[in-house]
């Protein structure tokens, strides 16, 4: 049994002993592999950093997650803001080149390869034309399409143009829904479905000439019929995603918003109320949505956003 435990000793020391000599070149594995070839990679983009100033980088959306390669690098989410991230040196002059990646609410990849510099020439960094110009099929190799859970199956860029898309075309698929109160109207214009999401198109006019300010808006399932001394049982659906939201109307003004929603329905006993209340106001919108309503809902074909 000596004999034994001596030769895999010997063995692994041997093993060892060669790794050592041989180091990978990163070239070679075990077993059958594929190389991942040239148009696999995602190019990333030179960013130089410094300790004594700090580099912002502007993001077309909300910053969903940031990786530091190395602890010589610090980063964080500008305050007060969610698609600026701030970034420097966490030591002078330090010598190995790192990486950062950053995944933003719009499904983008980013990556950087970052270096230390004594003096930046570029403290202030904006992604967005980066990112698209215009033309759906034109999209560069550093935006690449994440998959966001909330989302489910959707992909956050169909998402974004399926919302500009309805606002754009401006499309009253709806028309007996809606609230109006001391010169204030909140409308609700469509509803339309697409792979798992649900989209609501509203609008506000402001005929008054005091601008409305939100407070905020709310989508619950309620009980149709209440009983006096019985606790009111509701469920709030959470937006996913709003486009062109305001929290100001200005007088004489309309504001029309696309909301992005996961898919439910309403229970024969139970209705949707949408809310909108105005801050430090008493001119609160709201009305009343059916399942009869929601389940017309437009279905949004790919092929027709534009």
């Amino acid at each position: 049994m000596k004999h034994l435990f001596l030769i895999l000793a010997l063995v692994a020391g041997s093993t060892c002993i060669q790794a050592q000599e041989n180091p990978s070149s990163g070239d070679l594995y075990q077993g059958l592999t594929r190389p991942v070839a040239f148009d696999r990679m995602i190019p990333p983009y030179g960013l130089e950093i410094t300790f004594g100033k700090t580099v912002h980088i502007i993001f077309p959306d909300a910053i969903r997650y940031v990786d530091l390669g190395s602890a010589d690098l610090i980063a964080g989410k500008a305050d007060g803001v969610e698609n600026v991230l701030r970034v420097k040196a966490a030591l002078r002059d330090f010598s190995t080149e790192t990486n950062m990646a950053v995944i933003t609410d719009d499904g983008s990849y980013f990556t950087f390869n970052v270096k230390y510099a004594d003096e930046p020439l570029k403290l202030n960094i904006e992604m967005k034309d980066f990112i698209h110009d215009g033309e759906t099929v034109n999209r560069p190799n550093n935006s690449q399409e994440i998959y966001l859970t909330e989302l489910g199956r959707e992909s956050p860029l169909l998402v974004r143009l399926i919302m500009k898309s309805i606002y754009k075309n401006d499309k009253r698929e709806i028309k007996h829904i809606g609230s109006k109160r001391f010169g204030v109207q909140f409308i609700l214009k469509g509803i339309y479905s697409h792979n798992g999401l649900l989209y609501f198109h509203t609008q506000v006019k402001n005929s008054s000439n005091v601008p409305f300010n939100v407070d905020y808006i709310t989508f619950k399932i309620v009980d149709k019929k209440i009983a006096k001394r019985t606790a009111i049982q509701e469920a709030v659906v959470t937006p996913l995603r709003a486009h062109n939201f305001a929290m100001q109307i200005s007088g004489r003004r309309d504001q029309r918003t696309v909301f992005t929603l996961p898919q439910f329905t309403i229970p024969d006993d139970k209705q949707l109320i949408i809310e909108l209340n105005e801050k430090e106001g008493g001119r609160h919108q709201s009305f009343v949505v059916e399942n009869s309503d929601l389940v017309r809902a437009r279905v949004i074909n790919e092929l027709e956003v534009k």
